[in-house]
């Protein structure tokens, strides 16, 4: 809960109140276990707590939060947006795989990715201080239907 109230405390120190709205659109992703949350999650979750809220606020609310940087806004292809509560700093950054048959998304082991900056920085000679990756594949579980469908045509 750390996290979530220096979120407040910087969305007051930017001159925005802390409406009723914004508070608990911030709640929502703080106190997620789902990393990723889409603008209609976030209202499915509101719904479910029996907020009164529209969907047009909470859509608007995110985009606001994710505006000012207390969210990060995740494209994952397709128009689809998901979006998870900002970084205070660099070594909370994590990449993710994003399966193209069924949309998972999982994480990257972050040293894979540190190692991989590191190659590119030797390589290259940049000092690499931001980074964006996106893998795309298929997950096991796709995987596993296309070999399956595979098999049911021959």
């Amino acid at each position: 809960m750390m996290l979530y109230e220096s979120l407040r405390k910087e969305l007051r120190s930017k001159k925005y109140r802390m409406t009723a709205q914004r508070e608990i659109v911030l709640k929502v992703f703080a106190e997620s276990g789902e990393r990723h949350l889409g603008a209609e999650d976030v209202y499915r979750k509101l719904v479910e707590k029996r907020y009164r809220i529209s969907k047009a606020t909470v859509y608007r609310t995110v985009e606001l939060l994710s505006k000012l940087g207390f969210l990060r806004r995740l494209e994952f292809g397709e128009g689809i947006y998901r979006y998870e509560l900002a970084a205070p700093d660099a070594e909370t950054l994590h990449q993710h795989i994003v399966c193209k048959a069924c949309g998972e998304v999982i994480e990257v082991d972050e040293k894979i990715v540190k190692d991989l900056v590191k190659n590119v920085e030797s390589k290259t000679g940049y000092v690499i201080n931001d980074y964006d990756i996106k893998f795309y594949g298929l997950c096991p579980k796709c995987q596993n239907r296309k070999s399956i469908s595979r098999e049911n045509r021959i």
